[in-house]
């Protein structure tokens, strides 16, 4: 039976697709439209808020090695690695996929051998 959705060249089928990138849209705008004007700061500032109310004298034990020298740096630097995270995981997943096509479409000639001589 022929399906209906036709796919792309890919092999993927085009009709999920815009199901997913309208999930997406939908999950990245929504918290935008329910919590506009809120004010997203990270979450180091979150803490760091948080502990000043619970102790106000309160002095940490530990400094870091380097600080960037501005929030900017701090935003470049969490988005090249969240970059890379996703360019692994992408890559991951690519060669994952991969190998399991080549294992589908190689010859597997031992068991067809067999096939071909138990049909004779």
């Amino acid at each position: 039976m022929e399906s209906s959705i036709s796919k792309n060249h890919l092999g993927l089928s085009l009709g999920k697709n815009p199901l997913l990138v309208a999930a997406v849209l939908i999950l990245v705008v929504a918290p935008l439209y329910v919590r506009r004007g809120a004010d997203f700061a990270g979450a180091d500032d979150s803490a760091r808020n948080a502990i000043s109310e619970i102790r106000p004298g309160y002095q940490p034990w530990i400094k870091p090695l380097w600080e960037p020298p501005g929030g900017e740096i701090a935003s470049l630097l969490f988005s090249l690695q969240s970059a890379a995270g996703a360019g692994f995981i992408g890559y991951y997943f690519g060669l994952q996929r991969g190998r399991r096509k080549a294992a589908e479409n190689r010859p597997d000639d031992a068991k067809r051998q067999r096939a071909a001589t138990s049909r004779d």
